[in-house]
């Protein structure tokens, strides 16, 4: 049975591809980092006082939603290598769980809508998310992601999107991908800056 999106977009269901059924619901886990969040647009956690941080439960509670997540894949997981995987995923988490950081040190949404998208003509038949082990050309609509830290850390940008707000981190090799996103940034600001002092010296 066709869901409601595809009657609408006039889409019809592949009769060779089967339902993603390894996909997690976040919207708990967003609803919940954007009401506690202070970079959220529609966050409701707004005060007077600029040093305020969220409560110690309410941190906690973010990363339990996602561990727990984490963890439902895991039971379901198709391989040891995506379960060992998961489970130190669920396994790191447990330290923010028991001991919440005063903040959350993940990315913004911005950072998500601006990472680089993996075009589906460069995927490989057999290349598959690290979160979810589906095949991402199974997905008609795949939405890919690679991470600056690596070209070989790609990701479903829905299965990657909450743990990237909620640590900040590669969940392969864990280096901070937001810094590593500012300074590649920053560079090529400057460069461009430089290019165009360049042109005005042609013209001076």
């Amino acid at each position: 049975m066709a869901t409601q999106y595809e009657v609408e977009h006039n889409i019809k269901p592949s009769s060779t591809a089967g339902p993603r059924r390894r996909k997690v619901d976040m919207s708990t886990f967003t609803s919940h980092l954007d009401s506690i969040s202070p970079e959220s647009s529609t966050s409701s956690y707004h005060h007077n006082n600029p040093h305020a941080t969220a409560n110690p439960v309410d941190l906690a509670a973010v990363y339990r939603l996602l561990q727990d997540q984490m963890g439902v894949l895991a039971s379901s997981a198709p391989t040891d290598e995506n379960r060992n995987f998961l489970e130190s995923l669920v396994e790191s988490l447990q330290e923010d769980v028991l001991h919440p950081p005063t903040k959350i040190e993940g990315v913004s949404q911005e950072f998500l809508d601006g990472l680089d998208r993996v075009d589906r003509k460069k995927l490989k038949e057999d290349e598959q998310c690290p979160i979810c082990a589906e095949r991402y050309l199974d997905d008609q609509y795949c939405l890919v992601v690679e991470l600056p830290c690596h070209h070989s850390h790609r990701f479903d940008l829905e299965c990657v999107g909450p743990w990237l707000r909620s640590k900040g981190t590669c969940p392969m090799c864990r280096k901070e991908v937001g810094k590593r996103k500012e300074v590649v940034l920053e560079k090529k600001k400057e460069e461009e800056e430089e290019e165009e002092d360049d042109m005005d010296g042609l013209y001076a």
